[in-house]
């Protein structure tokens, strides 16, 4: 792969672009960590700290957003051509073993090792390195593949290039240019491959490793969450950059192919997606990615769960593949040479590119839905905490409910499409009291929807109280989100200034025998259709009630 090479060239970077990727409507970036020094790699850790490869050898740390300013380690390695500190994974029970496996190049002797290390905080636990897999020795200074991960089997997975010797990769005597299995402390599992479609002999000794085969120099791969699919993405020579769709046993042709075989073989697996050479926004020179987007959380559109993300090192693109269909749909353009994809649990997307002194980007969506302030007699509607944008009058108002606790909650949004609340319950109290629903069943349903309004039935509602209502899964067609509305409860309040006082008692009596509209409603107290000395009598009653304090900054959505 000529990837690292391409950054030799003298000022390269200065001519690429600053701001990061250019991205769809509703999407934004931010800028994470500057000056990491040529990264090649990274992982996200079961804790949230992301961790980064650096060429060089160092292991650096993001934590809370921060790049620490000491390495987590540093190793001594052969960082010529495309060699170095390649490849990171986290044990599946690192938040108890603290395990985490690197892929790096070893001086001497000169072959690619897998090693394990013991993390004590956000540094190596000194004297920990447990050298689990010595490779097979290098001649050339490219095509050293360095991906690892743990498969939903709990085994390690390898990519490795065929060192820049084809006939490699259709040898069962070498792992060079090969996907290889392991067990978390470097033995063989039992249960690999005994032979390969198209290979003459049987893997025997360092080569049971062997998991499939036909690799030119596969970069990346990855395994997407709750499943045992894996995609691989294979660097080409001069024509097809391909993914691969990883299949034990399998042997995806290199040499004899690049890209699918233009005659057939029975023995051969054709790439499941492959495309050419060039500087467009579907053509590279170098794929790089990957990541699966199905995350814990889901933060982008509902079209991009199940995707499959990629990326060309040379063009400086990111498309989204849908395996559904076989379809590919352009995502970010402008990136400054990408060598590696995540997406975190939370549902953020990350990049990390190679120009520009080394970058890593956070990539969230921002939805179009937006709140509006509805026209409602008893209470207005409010955003949650995922930053849903407000239009028009502060979202969180005090309201003048009757005096008997039955409310109606109206939540007014703008939306792609027609709204669905399709949460298990759709609605419910979570702090404060009250109770969803006409039937009396705390936590129940009878949520309404009408296009873009969300109607909540509070009942049991007590005075001077702040309530949550969260609504679960509101969904517009393109987007689901899942939000909380602070909801302030204070009977008599008509000038909603969270007290009840004499200036409410003198709007009541000022506005007495005026019919309740859009503009006086909240002096309306009892609801019963007009102003009248009975709405008199409540707010004096009322009056030196106040709502609890710290609660007037939930009048804006948040």
């Amino acid at each position: 792969m000529k990837k690292f090479a391409l950054l030799l060239l003298a000022g390269l970077s200065l001519s690429l672009p600053l701001h990061g990727a250019t991205l769809p409507s509703g999407f934004t970036e931010q800028l994470v960590a500057s000056g990491l020094s040529s990264p090649t790699a990274m992982a996200i850790a079961p804790d949230g700290r992301i961790f980064v490869c650096l060429q060089g050898g160092s292991l650096r740390v993001i934590k809370n957003g921060a790049l620490l300013p000491t390495p987590f380690m540093t190793l001594t390695v052969n960082s010529t051509g495309e060699r170095g500190l390649l490849g990171i994974a986290f044990d599946p029970d690192f938040a108890t073993n603290q395990y985490l496996y690197v892929y790096y190049t070893n001086p001497s002797p000169l072959r690619n090792r897998i090693s394990r290390f013991t993390a004590n905080g956000d540094v190596v636990l000194a004297g920990s390195e447990v050298m689990l897999v010595e490779l097979d020795a290098l001649s050339a200074s490219n095509h050293n593949g360095g991906a690892i991960h743990f498969g939903p089997d709990g085994k390690l997975y390898a990519a490795v290039g065929d060192n820049a010797v084809s006939s490699n990769s259709q040898s069962v005597n070498t792992r060079h240019g090969k996907m290889l299995r392991y067990n978390t402390n470097g033995t063989i599992p039992e249960d690999n491959p005994l032979s390969i479609p198209g290979i003459v002999g049987t893997p025997t000794g360092v080569n049971r490793a062997i998991w499939a085969a036909g690799l030119r120099n596969p970069f990346t791969f990855a395994f997407q969450p709750g499943s045992t699919r894996m995609f691989i993405n294979d660097v080409g020579q001069s024509t097809w950059e391909e993914i691969n769709d990883g299949i034990v046993g399998s042997n995806y042709g290199w040499p004899n192919c690049e890209g699918a075989c233009g005659t057939p073989n029975p023995n051969f697996r054709d790439p499941i997606l492959q495309y050419g050479r060039g500087s467009g926004t579907s053509t590279g020179c170098t794929v790089i990615g990957a990541a699966f987007y199905n995350p814990a959380t889901n933060n982008f559109p509902n079209f991009y769960i199940g995707k499959y993300f990629y990326a060309d090192y040379c063009s400086g693109w990111i498309r989204a593949y849908d395996p559904a269909n076989g379809t590919s749909s352009l995502f970010a353009t402008g990136l400054s040479f990408a060598v590696d994809l995540k997406v975190d649990k939370d549902g953020s997307f990350y990049y990390l590119e190679r120009g520009n002194t080394g970058r890593l980007f956070r990539v969230t969506f921002n939805s179009t839905v937006a709140v509006q302030s509805a026209v409602s007699r008893k209470i207005h509607g409010a955003a949650g905490p995922f930053d849903i944008a407000q239009t028009g009058a502060a979202a969180i108002e005090s309201r003048s409910g009757g005096a008997t606790g039955d409310y109606t909650l109206v939540v007014s949004l703008t939306a792609a499409g027609a709204l669905t609340v399709d949460g298990a319950p759709q609605a419910q109290v979570v702090s404060g009291t009250g109770t969803i629903g006409s039937n009396g069943v705390s936590n129940g349903g009878a949520v309404t929807v009408n296009g873009s309004t969300i109607t909540i039935p509070l009942t049991n509602v007590a005075n001077a109280q702040n309530l949550n209502v969260t609504l679960n899964s509101v969904n517009d067609g393109t987007t689901t989100r899942s939000f909380t509305i602070p909801f302030r409860v204070l009977i008599a309040d008509t000038n909603n200034s969270a007290a009840v006082t004499a200036a409410d008692v003198s709007q009541v009596k000022s506005a007495s025998g005026q019919a309740a509209d859009s503009t006086n409603f909240r002096l309306d107290i009892n609801a019963s259709g007009g102003v009248n000395a009975t709405d008199v009598a409540i707010a004096k009653t009322f009056s030196g009630t106040a709502l609890p304090p710290g609660r007037e900054t939930e009048r804006t959505a948040r």
